[in-house]
């Protein structure tokens, strides 16, 4: 069970709360057990859209694998945001401390300077705020033109919309890239690049497309791209020639069914090696028989 607390500043906005709480709640909907908190210095939160919200004064006992989410608010300054008891700084800062991590949406960033887990860390926020986000916490290294950033087990994302970039970015890579595409789906959303940099997921890069016939396809191999797909099989399931799966699917995606295949295990085995498995390991782990493909892979990619 993995917990994801809310905090709620007054002000908050509507959308950049839904959001991510709409992502964990679907994943939780299909079966990867999520608890949500909300967590407020007062028992009503007014919102920026007027619509008030209830929460909780107390914070829950959380572990490393839990996540805390400060959602952005409305305000023409940093500055002139509102205050925060120092008790909940030190929530966040202790959290962070025992290994977990903790999320910004918009000027949510804000709190995350005040709790001083932006220091040499790269970070973004609304585009309005970040030269003031910058000024007000010199060391913090500001990222512009970009949907989040990830630092360390810090998340910061720009605002609004981009909480949802976010949020399902950490459930691709807690439950891979499969359930990510299931939950945006879910939700209607097109998963987008981030930024100038490359998106987490080759799933989100080559989701933005009508094809349904492909998006079975893609739907197959992303449960499944770890076992031998061959063409044939692919071309059956979606009831279609080998030929035409081929045009449909490199005229939607970009990329040859194959291609895209390797696509996902050259990511997932890149997440594994940066959380300490070797090259060999991380190799077998997503379908390899050996290192020599996936490191072949590697080296095109650099």
């Amino acid at each position: 069970m993995s917990h994801v607390v809310f905090f709620l500043v007054p002000g908050v906005h509507l959308l950049d709360l839904a959001g991510p709480a709409q992502v964990f709640s679907t994943a939780a909907d299909f079966g990867h057990p999520y608890t949500l908190h909300y967590v407020s210095e007062r028992p009503q939160v007014p919102t920026a859209q007027g619509l008030p919200l209830v929460a909780g004064a107390d914070w829950p006992d959380l572990g490393p694998e839990d996540l805390i989410v400060v959602p952005g608010w409305r305000t023409v300054t940093l500055a002139e945001s509102p205050a925060i008891a120092d008790t909940d700084l030190d929530a966040l800062r202790d959290h962070h401390a025992r290994g977990g991590t903790v999320a910004s949406v918009c000027a949510g960033a804000e709190a995350l300077g005040r709790a001083g887990l932006l220091k040499g860390r790269r970070c973004t926020t609304h585009h309005d705020v970040q030269d003031e986000l910058a000024l007000r916490h010199p060391g913090a290294v500001v990222v512009r033109d970009v949907l989040f950033t990830a630092d360390d087990r810090v998340i910061t994302s720009a605002g609004i919309a981009s909480g949802i970039d976010l949020a399902l970015h950490l459930v691709a890579g807690r439950h891979g890239p499969a359930v990510a595409a299931r939950v945006a789906r879910d939700m209607v959303v097109y998963a987008r690049r981030n930024g100038h940099e490359p998106q987490t997921s080759a799933m989100f890069r080559h989701r933005s497309h009508l094809d349904d016939t492909v998006h079975r396809v893609q739907d197959l191999i992303d449960t499944r791209f770890d076992q031998p797909l061959p063409l044939p099989g692919l071309a059956s399931a979606a009831g279609v020639s080998e030929r035409t799966l081929t045009r449909l699917f490199t005229r939607a995606t970009g990329l040859t069914p194959l291609r895209y295949q390797q696509t996902l295990r050259l990511e997932r085995a890149e997440h594994l090696i940066s959380h300490g498995a070797t090259v060999d390991a991380a190799a077998r782990s997503v379908g390899f028989e050996d290192a020599r493909m996936l490191r072949r892979l590697r080296a095109r990619a650099s």
